[in-house]
């Protein structure tokens, strides 16, 4: 399977949200500096899709977060066969209503999910890496693609 190359979008594609921040999550039990660092940067978004991508993206890099080094993470997405998890290659979005869920099944096939935004359901879970290879991270990529699509709002430019 060869590795698709990242494509960055514009920033004058997506609509000025504003000086409007992006609302904490609710954290029962968490510090409030783990609701502060999640959304740290990080403004609203009037595409529904994207808007859903930036805060499942978050969610994800808090989750690896936890991870131990021969771990890495799986997810269980609503529209698999029975519980099966599907490995994590990417995560993307098509506004303004799909997210994209791209990786493997546990037959290690390529998988494709692609669900509606107001539809997502998603449960992250833990899977053992591989022994050939190192634990994959994908929180810090999709880090940098919530930068990168975080455009600086009109009134600063």
């Amino acid at each position: 399977m060869t590795q698709a190359k990242t494509v960055v979008a514009p920033p004058e594609m997506f609509a000025d949200c504003g000086e409007t921040p992006c609302p904490e999550p609710v954290l029962p039990g968490a510090p409030p500096e783990r609701a502060k660092a999640m959304t740290d940067g990080v403004r609203m978004r009037e595409n529904p899709a994207e808007w859903a991508f930036v805060r499942l993206s978050k969610l994800i890099e808090d989750f690896e977060k936890g991870l131990d080094r021969d771990e890495e993470i799986g997810a269980t997405v609503v529209g698999l066969p029975g519980d099966q998890t599907m490995k994590f290659d990417e995560v993307g979005f098509w506004g303004p209503d799909m997210i994209l869920f791209s990786g493997t099944n546990a037959d290690g096939k390529p998988t494709r999910v692609v669900q509606h935004y107001s539809a997502m359901n998603v449960m992250l879970n833990v899977t053992k890496k591989p022994e050939e290879r190192e634990a994959r991270r994908i929180g810090f990529q999709l880090s940098e693609i919530v930068k990168k699509t975080n455009p600086e709002p009109k009134s600063k430019r």
